[in-house]
């Protein structure tokens, strides 16, 4: 494929900032978005000039003109709308949180294996330049091997039942959509952790708003995570080794630098990039199906379970009555 032609499905705020990002993306369109509503499918045409518009997913999911689904709905949605777009032979990129839990995790995995087809987590955090640098000091042995990751993600919201923040119906709650980050910078840099103790408030529509946890990683090493939608937290992170740290500023799960301490100084590494950053994944994706690949080797399917293996553990101690 030399152009790749996208649908988008959702056509919300972030289906709006990938439209943008598309712009400055290499080889890729979006020719086609679907929402429940025909109005709002036809005024995101509208603006970003995308010629087909539907008024259901199926309908996106036939057209012959379509070769990547964008799944940008709630997370309540993600599930069915990946499926159904990989069994109309579809590759597919997902919004974050890829699932509510790691068993429909695994069902979306399985299908796209089966088919041989493209499938994502749009973790966009992992190809911006600031956490392309991160791998490469980590790997060059500056701060020397991680030993702890201390990472933060939330703000404060009105709790509005109304807002899909507040809706368990819509996989409501700070810890899929804000402490996904914190969790997946510990995955990437410490791996899979090994145990997880975890506190929660839960507010009064029954989301989690303010949730702690420590991740215990391989060879002793740890992971302290915060996240939340009641505090106006600092939204950093730092990963600590035997030689020194690195500091991630705020925002950490996009940030325009990142600080390098050692006993030799420090090193502010400039990490600031043309829009809004959801590029890096678009090309991603593009580099993929040019290759033949079927996942991502910085976003595999395996790092996608394991993550929401960790978010389903942290949720079973913050909601008790919680399914995995």
């Amino acid at each position: 494929m030399t152009k790749i032609r996208w649908g988008v499905v959702g056509p919300g705020a972030i289906a709006a900032g990938f439209a943008e990002a598309m712009q400055l993306a290499d080889g890729g369109e979006i020719v086609a978005v679907a929402s429940r509503s025909q109005e709002r499918a036809e005024a995101f045409g509208d603006r970003f000039g995308i010629p087909g518009r539907y008024g259901d997913h199926a309908a996106l999911a036939a057209d012959p003109d379509v070769d990547v689904v964008y799944v940008a709905t709630p997370q309540s949605e993600h599930e069915a709308f990946t499926l159904a777009s990989l069994r109309a032979g579809k590759h597919v990129l997902c919004e974050k949180p890829f699932a509510l839990n790691a068993a429909q995790a695994r069902r979306m995995a399985a299908e796209a294996q089966a088919r041989g087809l493209f499938l994502m987590e749009a973790i966009w955090s992992r190809f911006l330049p600031a956490y392309r640098s991160l791998t490469e000091i980590i790997a060059a042995g500056r701060i020397g091997e991680p030993l702890q990751v201390r990472a933060d993600f939330g703000f404060p919201m009105p709790a509005d039942p109304e807002h899909r923040l507040f809706r368990p119906d819509l996989g409501g709650g700070a810890l899929l959509d804000l402490g996904i980050y914190p969790v997946q910078l510990c995955h990437m840099v410490l791996g899979i952790p090994e145990r997880v103790v975890a506190h929660g408030v839960i507010g009064e529509t029954g989301v989690d708003e303010q949730v702690a946890a420590v991740l215990r990683h391989p060879d002793d090493r740890l992971g302290v995570v915060t996240t939340g939608l009641r505090a106006s937290t600092d939204c950093t992170a730092c990963i600590s080794g035997a030689a020194g740290w690195i500091d991630l500023p705020a925002f950490m799960h996009c940030p325009q630098a990142l600080t390098v301490t050692t006993p030799a100084g420090s090193e502010t590494i400039d990490a600031s990039h043309e829009g809004n950053g959801m590029q890096f994944e678009i090309d991603e994706v593009h580099r993929c199906l040019a290759e033949g690949l079927t996942e991502s080797p910085t976003m595999p399917l395996a790092d996608t379970i394991a993550i929401a293996e960790t978010l389903d553990a942290i949720g079973a101690q913050i909601h008790p009555a919680a399914e995995g």
